[in-house]
């Protein structure tokens, strides 16, 4: 079975290939519904517009269909998303959100993964007893917390409760050293500025802690299902029979196998914590790609911004693919049974 640093290169390199078919066809979706399945696109996208942009965007939809979705893709890859009524252009400011979003999905997943697989450990050790349905309620509790209603008691009852704050990345801007990466924590860290990098962890907290609340459950239910497979095995009855202790049998042997799973379902939902991002940036003023998302659509009592919504949702598929392409490759890596060429 292949299983050497370059059959890994490969293997890696075949996933690559069969992520572009993926990703033209997630043009071909938001171009059809953008640009062919709307009525009366000129109306929707310049609803104030003099009577000359009408007439050049009626002349450019004009054009047959594959010239538009041509026009459409080299715009794309071009950075010319269009902009907003107001003239803000569209993938600079996007742009400059994808960091801050990023930065909270990283944060979020990390919870999900230091309390979240421990927690299903532990529910597997305790399967059917009373340790092993507090586990239950609390990540069903999560699950079962809508979004909105889970950043929002967050941020007017646990924030003053524990003292942290709810707004924004810092508690005063701009920052005084350069944005880098436009990443809250690790700016201020790469400019040696240890009292702001502090700020900024505090900001992080509460918007990353209740993304990873509401979707924990995931992580929990997924290690305690393959703990429970793993735990009868004989591997594991011939590490208790050496005299291991409880807690090296089970966090050496039990849980490394059964992360396997575990690990490729956590990748597939980094791509779908996205979707939560939208309402926490909005709730506690995180300035990501979420926050723009909801300004885009006309949330808050703003004017639709169509060419953001249509970039907002691309970058987002784009998103979901490359998690479930990295999911994909650590099921490879980690599972010994999958041959790399």
């Amino acid at each position: 079975m292949g299983r050497s640093p370059s059959d890994l290169a490969v293997f890696i390199a075949k996933r690559l290939v069969q992520l572009i078919p993926v990703l033209i066809g997630i043009t071909i979706l938001t171009f059809f519904f953008t640009h062919i399945s709307v009525v009366n696109p000129c109306n929707q996208w310049f609803p104030h517009a003099g009577a000359g942009t009408l007439a050049n965007c009626r002349k450019m939809f004009a054009q047959p269909g594959y010239i538009q979705y041509w026009n459409y893709l080299t715009n794309l890859l071009h950075g010319n998303w269009g902009a907003s009524v107001s003239g803000v252009a569209v993938y600079p400011a996007i742009a400059d959100g994808v960091p801050a979003t990023l930065e909270l999905v990283l944060a979020s997943l990390f919870l999900m993964i230091v309390i979240g697989i421990p927690l299903g450990v532990i529910a597997a050790q305790s399967a059917g007893r009373w340790a092993d349905h507090l586990v239950r309620i609390f990540y069903l509790s999560g699950w079962a917390t809508p979004t909105y209603l889970g950043a929002v008691i967050a941020a007017i009852f646990l924030a003053p409760y524990l003292g942290l704050p709810s707004h924004g990345e810092y508690s005063s801007s701009p920052p005084p050293f350069p944005q880098y990466t436009h990443m809250s924590v690790l700016d201020p860290l790469l400019s040696g500025n240890l009292a702001w990098a502090g700020d900024a962890f505090l900001h992080l907290i509460l918007p990353a802690a209740t993304l990873a609340f509401i979707n924990m459950g995931i992580a929990t239910r997924m290690t305690r299902s393959s703990m429970l497979e793993v735990i009868p095995l004989d591997y594991v009855k011939s590490a208790r029979m050496k005299g291991l202790s409880e807690f090296w049998v089970m966090y050496k042997h039990a849980l490394r196998n059964s992360l396997i799973t575990t690990t490729t379902v956590l990748g597939v939902t980094a791509g779908g914590l996205l979707a939560g991002t939208v309402v926490i940036e909005e709730v506690f003023g995180w300035p990501g790609m979420g926050a723009y998302a909801y300004t885009a659509i006309g949330g808050g009592g703003n004017a639709p911004n169509y060419d953001g919504a249509i970039a907002v949702v691309a970058v987002f598929a784009v998103g979901v693919v490359v998690a479930n392409l990295i999911a994909d490759i650590l099921y490879g890596i980690l599972d010994p049974r999958v041959d790399w060429r």
